[in-house]
């Protein structure tokens, strides 16, 4: 039999990552999860969340995660922290995980690496970000304090994180491509009520003004083509995900828009590769979602190995 350094990999450290490590750790296969940032995913940035089972208060996002790392990590989860860039298999089926400066070889791998903001169709939005723009309200809102703020979005992210901006800002622009959010409804109704906000329906975001940083920004009505300055130095974004799968393109069967296919037991195209998360073909993207993708994964790893 020939040996690798593990049984399983996980990639990516969000609640599927964490999920199937907690699960992979009980049934005692040798796994490494291995994040190139932080543990904890998308949830890092909620605010909070109210729709995890067993929690009927809410948590935050953060303190979600990392009782799910604690959990992972007192069951035995190892983790390291670095970049994969690229995967191989070889004619024995052993997959070979490449980083910058080294190589791991297993015998399975969970591929749940996430996904990430998409960003505005717009020429000088690299020069923006991390000078006005930004896609975290939990990270950058305290610095809203009192400030005029432009969100761009209407999904449940967009409208949940512009009712949180209210908290700082003493107004809020939500601007949305359609006429009405995409929100659950009782999203919606709160922000309806909220005098903080005004909603720019039917407009986009059609360009970003500033010397050094954000200074203003111009919306443009989509039916009337008339623009709207509004001065302002924070710009927020939720206008959909982009999943992470630039390591694995042309190794696995990707969608159109590169989320990876997966059956009804996480199997990929490759046997012994298998994805959970927002990184994989699915109609809802939410933490509970996300932790069973994480769970299945597991155990169809477990049953590969075993047989």
């Amino acid at each position: 039999m020939i040996k690798t350094d593990y049984e399983s990999v996980i990639i990516g450290g969000g609640p599927a990552g964490l999920t199937a490590g907690i699960y992979l750790s009980r049934a005692k296969i040798k796994t490494v999860l291995i994040e190139k940032m932080v543990c904890g995913g998308q949830i890092m940035a909620s605010d909070w969340i109210e729709n995890y089972p067993g929690f009927p208060n809410g948590l935050s996002g953060s303190d979600l995660s990392s009782k799910m790392l604690e959990h992972a990590e007192n069951l035995g989860l190892k983790t390291s922290t670095t970049e994969i860039v690229s995967i191989s298999k070889d004619e024995n089926e052993i997959i070979t995980l490449h980083t910058a400066d080294k190589k791991i070889t297993t015998k399975t791998i969970i591929i749940a690496s996430g996904a990430s903001p998409k960003k505005p169709e717009l020429q000088e939005v690299e020069r923006f970000i991390g000078k006005g723009i930004s896609f975290c309200a939990t990270c950058d809102a305290p610095f809203c304090k009192d400030k005029v703020v432009v969100a761009i979005g209407g999904g449940d992210t967009a409208v949940q994180e512009a009712i949180y901006l209210t908290k700082f800002a003493k107004k809020v622009y939500l601007v949305h491509r359609r006429d009405e959010l995409r929100a659950v409804k009782i999203l919606r109704e709160r922000i309806s009520k909220n005098d903080k906000v005004e909603i720019l329906w039917d407009s986009k975001l059609s360009s970003l003004e500033g010397l050094m940083g954000l200074e203003k920004v111009k919306v443009k009505n989509l039916k009337t083509n008339e623009e709207k300055i509004i001065e302002t130095q924070n710009c927020f974004v939720w206008i959909g995900i982009i999943p992470n799968t630039s390591f694995i393109k042309n190794f696995i069967n990707l969608s159109k828009e590169g989320f990876i296919i997966t059956d009804e037991n996480m199997q990929t195209s490759e046997k012994g590769v298998y994805a959970a998360g927002d990184v994989r073909v699915t109609p809802l993207r939410q933490v509970s979602t996300a932790v069973g993708d994480g769970a299945i994964a597991a155990m169809s790893v477990a049953h590969y190995l075993e047989s």
